[in-house]
């Protein structure tokens, strides 16, 4: 029963590698989606009510954030139409987060990845303002200054750890 948070955190990773299989027009894409992001929830929820969280734990569920941001944008970065500043707001929060995990590797010999209020509004924020994107760019921009802010408070715990 302690691993359950862990085996519902590996199906995210293999739902995430499923949308890759996907159209994204289709309701299979958006059914995984929706299973991945509750998951999200669910496995850490899971994890306190049953006091099993570890630190293999934590790490296997930001693997799989990743891997799921990264599949999703992979099949929705042909599709959507942003405007440039927003890719590149993106690329800025992106950078800021690999300047904190190579300090982390420079200053503790492994990465970190803090568990932030921040970092977890914005991973909620983000899973419901994607498919609003496909209508508005005001949400996503919303997300976007909140994971900016989030990126920046995770660099700031690391360097302070």
């Amino acid at each position: 029963m302690t691993q359950l948070p862990n085996i519902i955190t590996l199906l995210r990773i293999a739902g995430s590698l499923g949308l890759l299989l996907c159209d994204v027009t289709g309701a299979a894409y958006w059914i995984i989606y929706a299973l991945c992001g509750i998951s999200d929830i669910a496995d850490g929820w899971l994890a306190r009510r049953l006091k099993c969280v570890t630190k293999k734990g934590a790490l296997l569920d930001s693997v799989a954030d990743i891997c799921f941001v990264v599949c999703c944008v992979w099949k929705l970065l042909p599709i959507l139409e942003l405007p440039q500043w927003l890719w590149l707001w993106a690329g800025v929060i992106v950078v800021i987060k690999v300047v904190n995990q190579l300090s982390a590797l420079v200053m503790y010999g492994h990465c970190c990845f803090p568990h932030t209020f921040a970092n977890k509004i914005t991973g909620f924020l983000l899973f419901i303002t994607v498919p609003m994107t496909f209508w508005s760019i005001i949400p996503i921009a919303i997300v976007a200054a909140i994971a900016t802010f989030a990126a920046m408070q995770e660099g700031h715990l690391i360097r302070r750890k």
